[in-house]
């Protein structure tokens, strides 16, 4: 087989995952209660960059920075399957309209962060990092 069917043929890119993020999601028994999570495609991440660039005029000139919270948001929104930030009940519970905002509503800080932790590695930024553990 050649290499270039490795690339012809690649693993499905919709890779999902169910992580605990914290014991305060338990069920009616006790048992925590998973998020589901999807990986991002590097097609989806532009996008995303693209609504978090913010311009501004500075010194006669435009210039471009990216918000790192308004990433964050719009990534932890579009990678989590379950539960749906979009959802209107959930925005309606949080009370909030705006989807963006429900996780920073619904979650402690560390749970955010853990959040963001399991999507990005399991969109692939810590693949080297995975590498140099196993060697």
């Amino acid at each position: 087989m050649s290499r270039l069917s490795a690339f012809l043929n690649p693993l499905p890119i919709q890779q999902e995952k169910e992580v605990v993020i914290s014991s305060r999601f338990a069920d009616e028994e006790g048992n925590p209660v998973p998020f589901k999570i999807r990986a991002l495609t590097q097609q989806e991440n532009d996008e995303i960059v693209r609504q978090s660039t913010r311009r501004r005029k500075a010194d006669g000139q435009w210039q471009e920075s990216l918000d790192n919270i308004e990433f964050s948001r719009r990534m932890v929104v579009a990678a989590t399957v379950d539960p749906d930030f979009r959802s209107d009940e959930l925005c309606r519970a949080c009370g909030v309209l705006d989807p963006l905002l429900v996780p920073g509503k619904l979650l402690l800080s560390g749970e955010y962060a853990r959040l963001v932790r399991e999507i990005t590695a399991l969109s692939g930024f810590d693949a080297d990092a995975e590498d140099e553990a196993k060697n």
